[in-house]
C-alpha cells in the first residue's frame, strides 16, 4: 500500500467528511488540518483553517485585500504559514497521520506549504489529504508522486472509499 493517500473530486462530494470520519473511526494519532467554509446568510465568505488540535485561521475572504487571489477571495499566506504549515509539521514530527485538507490553489501561494507537503510525503508517516481535481502543473507532480494513490471520490463511492481508507490506515506500509 502506499503512504498517501489523496482524495480529489468534485466540489461538495464529502472529502473533508470522509477524511474526518476515517480519523475518528479508526482512533489515530493524527495532526495536520482541515479547510471549512465561512458562510454569512447560505452564502460562502471565505475559508478558515482548522488543525486537529484546534487552532484556527481565516484562509481566504471576500473582504480581504491580498495581492494573492482565487476568484473573489484574498489569500491569507500568513495565516496559512503560522497555522496551517505549523499544524502539518508537528504532526510530522509527533503523530502517525498527517493530515492535508487541502492541496489546492490557494494554499499553493505558500512556498512554506509547499515545502511541508513534500516533507510529509518524505517523512515516511501516513499522509491523508485532499487535492484539487482542476490540472496544476505542481499538483499533478503529488498527484503523480511514487508514494501517492490518488483516489477519486463521489457521492455514489463515498462509502466504499471510506472503508479503503480505514483499511489503509489500519494496514503496514509496503
Amino acid at each position: 500500500m502506499k503512504q498517501a493517500y489523496l482524495l480529489t473530486g468534485g466540489p461538495g462530494v464529502g472529502k473533508t467528511t470522509l477524511i474526518k470520519q476515517a480519523i475518528d473511526k479508526a482512533q489515530v494519532n493524527a495532526g495536520g488540518f482541515f479547510t471549512e467554509e465561512i458562510r454569512a446568510g447560505g452564502v460562502r465568505q471565505g475559508f478558515r483553517i482548522v488543525t486537529l488540535d484546534g487552532q484556527g485561521a481565516i484562509l481566504a475572504h471576500i473582504d480581504f485585500m491580498s495581492p494573492f487571489r482565487v476568484s473573489k477571495y484574498g489569500v491569507d499566506v500568513e495565516s496559512l504559514d503560522t497555522v496551517g504549515v505549523a499544524a502539518l509539521r508537528d504532526a510530522i514530527r509527533e503523530c502517525d497521520v498527517v493530515v492535508i485538507d487541502e492541496i489546492g490553489k490557494m494554499e499553493l501561494f505558500s512556498p512554506s506549504f509547499k515545502d511541508a507537503v513534500l516533507e510529509a510525503l518524505d517523512s515516511k508517516k501516513r499522509v491523508l489529504g485532499t487535492i484539487m481535481l482542476a490540472s496544476h502543473p505542481w499538483a499533478d507532480d503529488i498527484k503523480r508522486h511514487a508514494d501517492v494513490a490518488l483516489i477519486t471520490v463521489t457521492r455514489a463511492n463515498r462509502q466504499q472509499v471510506l472503508a479503503q481508507v480505514l483499511r489503509w490506515i489500519r494496514s503496514p506500509i509496503t
